[in-house]
């Protein structure tokens, strides 16, 4: 029989799901570190913590295929302990306690002290911004508020993460200045929705005054901006993105669909009309700002003609990124009560059909750069290639730059220069200036 006493706990966290998830963790850690315990991310620990997503089909199935791996692992001796948090856990908390006993505790989403206490440590208060980062050392998740209050039919965040909660401007200033500190060069600036960030706090739209304290912010040199809401954007943002070069002309703006019943239906408060008046004005204020949004065809009721005309629409509008997701029917959301009529090979067929048309469109945008000089980060190297990034990239999701390694040497996080020689549909191939 093992004596768990002898031997000092080593607590892995596991982060499943999307950049708030690594946020989470990241706080997670830095917590855990404070009060002197080891951990690490994705490595081998006896304790282990599953930060899980419970947001659509895919991910709610890889949670759980996740929590009974690691049960196994429990049962074969070779971990000691496993704690579930995260969305799924607090979405399903009854459930899986019922189907999934053995796990030693459950945690939904605003229960981090009680976790730490059941790790064995305390929640300090005064540690603003102290986390330890998992990504790449350059770039780092600046999550600016939690929660959501929109009512999106087909989304289940809120029941997940609570109401909009904008961070106050000094605390999101704070953290910025430890992440520089500790090398971070790219703040990647996250909310379930950036357009509603201070009106809780403020009594009005502040991100841009977010943005004027954050580039004051010594070492760092790009700012992004991720998920923002087409209905109520503050423009004045855009003023600050076209006079301070930190900000990168960049916006990851989702607006998952243009048929207006479709809209209508998702609860979206906008029109075709009014997000494409929208979009002409974001492209007429910075001309050389790169537009990402993410699309949900097969929403229930989603005709042959509706899908027409969001086809039609994405090869007009010519997104430089753009992603699609087959809708995904979720318990306890306003479209749950709709009938899932749309077949799932119809879906799949739909979304693979917008990716290819924006295929497409990426390589007769990429084609155009053939001979241009970009400012590029280096996330990491690759077999044969340094790769690295241009403003206009976000990682893991959008183009990367390769540039091969026996032909120039480059540092991890470090910026460069460089000259378009090649492009693909998704990536360009690049030599240093």
């Amino acid at each position: 029989m093992r004596t768990k006493t002898l031997k000092k706990n080593k607590i892995n966290v596991i982060t499943l799901g999307c950049s708030k998830n690594v946020y989470d963790s990241e706080v997670l850690m830095g917590q855990l570190k404070a009060s002197g315990k080891e951990v690490v991310h994705e490595e081998e620990g006896n304790v282990v913590v599953i930060n899980t997503c419970g947001f659509i089909n895919n991910a709610k199935e890889e949670s759980v295929n996740t929590i009974l791996d690691y049960m196994q692992k429990k049962e074969d001796g070779e971990v000691d302990k496993v704690f579930v948090t995260g969305c799924l856990s607090e979405r399903y908390k009854p459930d899986l306690q019922k189907e999934i006993p053995n796990v030693d505790q459950y945690f939904g989403t605003t229960e981090l002290p009680q976790l730490l206490k059941a790790l064995g440590a305390d929640y300090k208060h005064e540690l603003i911004g102290e986390r330890l980062t998992t990504t790449p050392k350059n770039y780092a998740y600046l999550k600016i508020a939690e929660g959501c209050d929109r009512p999106c039919s087909f989304c289940a965040i809120p029941l997940m993460r609570g109401k909009h909660k904008s961070t106050p401007i000094e605390s999101l200033v704070i953290e910025a200045e430890k992440l520089a500190a500790n090398g971070v060069k790219e703040l990647i600036l996250i909310a379930q929705d950036l357009t509603y960030y201070g009106l809780d706090l403020y009594k009005k739209r502040n991100l841009a005054e977010l943005l004027e304290a954050l580039v004051k912010v010594d070492g760092i040199e790009w700012i992004r901006l991720h998920y923002a809401f087409p209905t109520g954007f503050p423009m004045d943002v855009l003023d600050v993105m076209k006079r301070e070069p930190k900000i990168c002309n960049y916006l990851d703006i989702p607006l998952q669909h243009i048929s207006d019943k479709i809209l209508k239906s998702m609860r979206r408060s906008t029109t075709q009309e009014k997000t494409t008046k929208l979009l002409k004005e974001f492209r007429a204020a910075v001309p050389e700002m790169t537009i990402r949004t993410t699309l949900i065809v097969g929403y229930p009721g989603e005709t042959e003609e509706d899908y027409q005309t969001l086809k039609a629409w994405v090869e007009d509008m010519r997104f430089e990124r753009l992603g699609c997701f087959t809708y995904s029917h979720e318990e306890n959301t306003h479209a749950f009560n709709l009938e899932d009529d749309v077949p799932e090979e119809v879906k799949l067929a739909r979304a693979n059909e917008i990716m290819e048309i924006q295929s497409q469109i990426s390589w007769e945008l990429n084609q155009a750069k053939i001979g241009e000089t970009f400012k590029v980060v280096i996330d990491r190297k690759e077999g044969e290639y340094f790769v690295g990034r241009t403003e206009f990239d976000s990682p893991d999701v959008d183009n990367e730059v390769l540039i091969e390694a026996s032909k120039t040497y480059l540092k991890t996080g470090e910026f460069a220069t460089v000259k378009v020689t090649e492009a693909a549909d998704f990536d360009l191939y690049a030599e240093v200036i």
